[in-house]
């Protein structure tokens, strides 16, 4: 368990549900099939078009945990300032970039504002890219490396946590020394279909390797009994802890 202010304290806790839908609606049924058995609910990009930061503000003041995936990286100035909006919407997770640069930005907010409510988290490699995509990205790998790196400046910077692939969140728990929390995305129920993912683990062996937080989507989101499929997996969760 790691010593951040951020940590689970329950395997529903753990739980990160992406609203992944194309309208606000769909994301207001989701929520509802689902609500009590998901820790966090997720906004990212596909939604947040679609009126999902005005959806944000309203689940966070129903008193839901929202992590807004934006993966910021730009000048400083602009992290600067888009960090403290989203600390001004109520959010408890938000991502960028783990770049040097861009998470001392992000940090300048948080310590400067003294927030204490939002977890900024830094995504190290994307978990749909593979050895051949960060090479063909002008990377010299392997992934493990990169994500090691960004893992260590993300601490140094005074992050909250960090983004990685669940096959990473071992060797990360011991550079990160339980100081940040460590978020997996990729987590797919034995049986469940990879998708567009490249480096995936069962939310049994996530939280074994050390995950604290598991981004469990599709599997939950398009199962014809969502909320069955959420409890099922914090079942599991409860058992691997």
């Amino acid at each position: 368990m790691p010593s951040s202010r951020f940590a689970p304290t329950s395997a529903i806790d753990r739980l990160v549900l992406p609203l992944d839908v194309p309208t606000v609606d769909a994301a207001r049924e989701l929520v509802a099939a689902t609500r009590g058995t998901v820790g966090v609910y997720k906004i990212g990009m596909e939604l947040q078009f679609a009126g999902g930061l005005e959806f944000a503000r309203e689940l966070a003041g129903e008193g839901h945990k929202i992590f807004l995936d934006v993966k910021l990286h730009d000048i400083d100035n602009t992290i600067t300032q888009a960090v403290r909006n989203v600390a001004r919407m109520g959010m408890t997770f938000m991502t960028i970039h783990a770049y040097p640069k861009t998470m001392r930005a992000a940090v300048k907010a948080i310590t400067e504002d003294k927030v204490e409510s939002l977890c900024v988290l830094g995504v190290t490699v994307l978990t749909s890219m593979s050895e051949g995509d960060l090479v063909e990205a002008g990377y010299k790998g392997p992934i493990s490396n990169v994500v090691e790196a960004r893992a260590r400046d993300a601490r140094a910077c005074g992050m909250g946590g960090i983004v990685c692939a669940a096959t990473e969140a071992s060797a990360m728990h011991k550079v990160l020394g339980g100081e940040l929390v460590i978020v997996t995305p990729g987590i797919r129920p034995a049986g469940s279909a990879a998708g567009d993912q490249q480096r995936i683990m069962t939310p049994a062996d996530a939280i074994k390797a050390g995950s604290d937080y598991l981004v469990v989507g599709r599997p939950i989101s398009k199962a014809d009994d969502p909320r069955k499929a959420a409890e099922a997996v914090v079942r599991e969760i409860e058992a691997a802890l």
